[in-house]
């Protein structure tokens, strides 16, 4: 029996901005350049391709920026963003350990509530643009979604009330959130693998979501299939220990890419470790065809479920 991972289920367009890439001049004179994939209260992390490091931000003297295209004196450019879209796609990045990933990516995963349940999701653009499974937010308007923020000292919870649905396909059990706040405020974002192909069986993976609302957890695993197809649609077939809550959760890789969006597992007698996920290139063309999949309130096909009508005897 396949079981959607939302709580509910117990039995069982913006403009991009170019990538940016920064040269750090440090006080003792040194200067390390590469991609800045998040910055803390007390902590910058650049990604040099081979390794992430942690720069203090009081050993930091001077900070040039550059842009794929139009890059600095001393900066590789990479892919980035490319023309109008809402992920990044980064490659060439070197694998770090999960330990090091969490750190860095535990910012931008945040818990998805609804009046009637929750789920998981995470962010794919700074302005607050979350992705999410359908069936975590299907036939609701009334949606927060809570992001843990590492502090200097410590750990905050933010919930934002103020969620709106910009897209969402039942079918393909995937929905685009907008985080609605004002302009000057910005959120860790995670980027997209850049292609489906890269997977094979055996590669690992790992997890971080909600189950049964318990935030931040961190499960690890393989992929055991890179395209099982179930009821017609395409998944990725992990080890990783997924449940209900962690719906909509991004499945990343030891580059820190998402590959694919948690999504169900099988639960029966017996069964374990069958946990499946929305590859990150069906993701991908969900995202670039948002205009086709755009939310309407007055549209009861959009984004609302009804019970089937009773058969006639």
């Amino acid at each position: 029996m396949l079981q959607f991972l939302s709580i509910l289920v117990l039995i069982v367009t913006s403009t991009a901005v170019a990538q940016a890439f920064h040269s750090l001049e440090l006080k003792n004179g040194a200067t390390v350049a590469g991609e800045v994939v998040v910055e803390r209260a007390d902590t910058v992390y650049i990604d040099l391709g081979f390794d992430l490091l942690p720069v203090p931000k009081a050993a930091i003297a001077q900070v040039q920026t550059g842009h794929a295209g139009n890059v600095g004196a001393g900066i590789t450019a990479a892919p980035g963003l490319q023309g109008q879209t809402l992920y990044r796609v980064s490659e060439g990045r070197g694998d770090q350990t999960i330990r090091d990933w969490v750190d860095v990516l535990g910012e931008a995963v945040g818990l998805v509530q609804t009046p009637t349940g929750l789920g998981s999701g995470f962010v794919i653009h700074e302005a607050g643009y979350v992705v999410t499974n359908d069936h975590v937010i299907a036939g609701e308007h009334r949606i927060s979604i809570t992001i843990f923020k590492q502090g200097q000292h410590e750990l905050t919870k933010q919930t934002y009330d103020n969620v709106r649905i910009v897209a969402t396909s039942s079918e393909l059990d995937l929905a685009l959130l907008k985080i609605e706040v004002e302009p000057s405020e910005s959120f860790v974002s995670v980027p997209l693998a850049a292609v489906d192909e890269g997977l094979r069986e055996g590669q690992t993976v790992f997890a971080i979501g909600s189950p049964l609302g318990l935030d931040r957890t961190v499960s690890e695993g393989i992929i055991s299939v890179a395209n099982r197809v179930i009821n017609g649609r395409l998944y990725l077939q992990t080890t990783t220990q997924i449940n209900p809550g962690n719906s909509g959760g991004p499945l990343f890789n030891l580059q820190g890419e998402v590959v694919g969006v948690n999504n169900m597992k099988i639960a029966a007698v017996g069964a374990e470790g069958l946990g499946f996920s929305i590859s990150s290139g069906t993701l991908k063309s969900f995202i670039d065809n948002r205009d086709a999949y755009a939310f309407d309130p007055r549209n009861p096909n959009a984004g609302f479920r009804y019970l089937s009508p009773p058969k006639v005897k």
